[in-house]
């Protein structure tokens, strides 16, 4: 119980001094021992290091979760250490959805059975989407996380530390300072000392006597204060050392770190790989389905080459069962063109690849040159794009004035 009265006592004394010395530095009466630059430098990576870590942290939460009231739940959840309940995303509800409603539509319809494939491709794109959040809070989240709340506290308590280190040496080298002086003004009152009979009459030089060996006191410190000051000197030293290696660590932080970002890179090129594939395969199996209604649904007062179709087909269909030209095909602009022979400026509506080496590949949104070649099928021109030369559809095309 005494040994732990006495620590309690050295502990107070020593928070005290400190608190002093931090005072009277803030208020300039005090001199303060600088870090050397390099430490300082290392001190500021550090802090900028923590600073855009956690931003970095917090944003990619958000990209990963937007919704916030879920965000809290899940921190909740692991805060009492317990797993986060399994919920379907948006995707998968929509999907579900669709699904549902395609088959109170009925599968055999065209409408039920495409939405029951965008369902089931929303419900891929769901899927994919967990994948993709799970990836990245194990290979980027964690690490930084673990960062914050592992290397940067220690950094931070041994930063602290050496704070302590350093009031502690500055107090020892004020305490030293004082006691030199007081051990100097302590010698040049006793250089000069009085008559013994003069003694009565210098009252007041009796109580100087008594401050004299007040300050002897002092003088008496100086020895302890230097060896006070040696201790907290090498304190300092030692503990300056063990903070800049740690600091010096921020290099390896920052490597580990970049691979993490390759990682999360790498996840969300393979997710969004996947969901493009996904949505070209659902594009493909939709644009197998389309249909051209009649002109009924487009506005009679077009001007001749306007289409109403606007939806890409993403692969061609067979010569055999090419859609019906659309009705701005076949107006006097298309009959002039079979009937002279000429040529004329055309603008791709789709893409299109060539089942055979007498047709030509066609990339939507690209100009061609067609022309009627005679004995040709009705459902084709002859397209020229530089040096190539090929059959193209009439349906893929939009005949320029």
């Amino acid at each position: 119980m005494e040994f732990n009265v006495r620590r309690l006592a050295a502990d107070a004394s020593t928070f005290l001094s400190r608190a002093v010395q931090f005072t009277e530095e803030k208020f300039g009466q005090a001199e303060k021992t600088e870090l050397d630059a390099h430490l300082e430098t290392l001190l500021s990576r550090a802090e900028s290091t923590k600073h855009w870590t956690e931003k970095i942290m917090k944003q990619t939460e958000v990209l990963l979760q937007p919704n916030p009231n879920v965000r809290m739940e899940e921190f909740l959840y692991e805060m009492l250490d317990k797993k986060v309940p399994m919920r379907a995303n948006n995707h998968e509800l929509l999907g579900e959805s669709m699904i549902d409603s395609g088959h109170e539509f009925g599968p055999g319809t065209a409408y039920g059975s495409a939405l029951i494939k965008c369902g089931e491709t929303e419900k891929l794109l769901g899927s994919a989407e967990k994948e993709f959040i799970q990836s990245s809070a194990i290979n980027f989240l964690t690490p930084f996380r673990n960062y914050i709340e592992g290397d940067f506290k220690t950094i931070s308590k041994e930063r602290k530390l050496l704070q302590n280190k350093r009031l502690d040496l500055d107090a020892a080298k004020n305490r030293l300072k004082k006691a030199r002086v007081a051990d100097a003004r302590s010698a040049e009152l006793n250089s000069s000392p009085p008559l013994a009979e003069e003694y009565v009459a210098h009252f007041s030089y009796m109580l100087s006597i008594l401050h004299v060996r007040w300050l002897k006191l002092w003088a008496e410190e100086v020895q302890q204060a230097e060896t006070e000051l040696r201790i907290a000197q090498s304190e300092f030293d030692r503990q300056a050392e063990i903070t800049k290696l740690l600091l010096e660590g921020i290099s390896s932080t920052h490597a580990h770190h970049l691979h993490c970002l390759n990682d999360f890179v790498d996840a969300q090129a393979a997710y969004y790989a996947q969901c493009y594939q996904y949505m070209v395969s659902v594009q493909k199996q939709l644009g197998s389905q389309i249909v051209i209604f009649p002109s009924t649904f487009s506005n009679n007062n077009q001007p001749a080459g306007s289409s109403s179709a606007s939806i890409s087909v993403p692969t061609a269909q067979p010569a055999a069962s090419l859609p019906a030209p659309p009705p701005s095909q076949t107006s006097p602009a298309l009959n002039e063109l079979r009937s002279t022979s000429g040529t004329r400026k055309a603008r791709v509506l789709y893409d299109y690849d060539a089942a055979s080496s007498s047709e030509l590949s066609l990339l939507a949104d690209e100009v061609i040159t067609v022309s009627s070649v005679p004995g040709m099928d009705s459902d084709w021109l002859m397209g020229q794009r530089g040096n190539q030369k090929g059959k193209v559809p009439i349906t893929y095309l939009e005949l320029l004035n």
